[in-house]
């Protein structure tokens, strides 16, 4: 796994060719347990980093399309899942627990849930208000910049628009945005979100 931009923050990744980006995976460590958001397959060598760690206690998933192998770090590690309540009738999986918006998933990392992508209610992942984690809609074709999913892919881009500028408005000190695909941006990442509404 890769070092991110805190100490307490690592990530991995696998390239997509049909895309041309990465498709990103987080882990947060903490004391009373790391949650893994939008955990990709493992490697050896990240299996055995992510145990050195600590393990996974939670798994966040973002949106449906983003299960990826949750299933196996939930069996590896016993982590509890979690998932976006507005999904929750037809997720591909069981979740002991489903985030609505506004609700604190642990101390220091709140859940916003995101409207107009292609899954209903995709969350977007607030910590310590200075870190954004995200799945689908907010994403990084480009270093150094910030894009929505393609509009064809879209149920409503007002929505989309909208969901953008609520989560800038509420995190006015954000610096970075931790995407799920593409780059991740370490600075200036709520200027990078205005952008998008610009």
């Amino acid at each position: 796994m890769k070092s991110l931009h805190r100490a307490d923050l690592f990530g991995w990744s696998r390239f997509d060719e049909a895309r041309d980006l990465d498709f990103n995976s987080v882990v947060w460590v903490r004391p009373s347990g790391n949650v893994v958001f939008d955990p990709l397959d493992l490697t050896t060598h990240d299996t055995k980093h992510l145990s050195n760690l600590g393990g996974a206690a939670v798994v966040v998933i973002t949106n449906s399309e983003h299960v990826r192998a949750a299933a196996k770090v939930h069996a590896a590690f016993g982590a509890k899942l979690y998932g976006p309540r507005a999904e929750r009738e037809v997720f591909p999986l069981a979740c002991e627990r489903w985030l609505s918006h506004g609700e604190e998933v642990v101390p220091g990392l709140e859940a916003f849930e995101l409207h107009g992508s292609k899954t209903p209610g995709e969350l977007a992942l607030l910590l310590d208000g200075t870190t954004l984690i995200t799945g689908d809609l907010i994403r990084a074709q480009k270093g150094g910049r910030l894009n929505l999913l393609p509009d064809a892919k879209l149920k409503d881009k007002a929505k989309a628009l909208a969901s953008v500028k609520a989560l800038a408005e509420a995190a006015p000190k954000l610096e970075a945005v931790l995407v799920g695909d593409g780059w991740p941006v370490f600075r200036d990442g709520r200027a990078r979100l205005l952008e998008l509404l610009a």
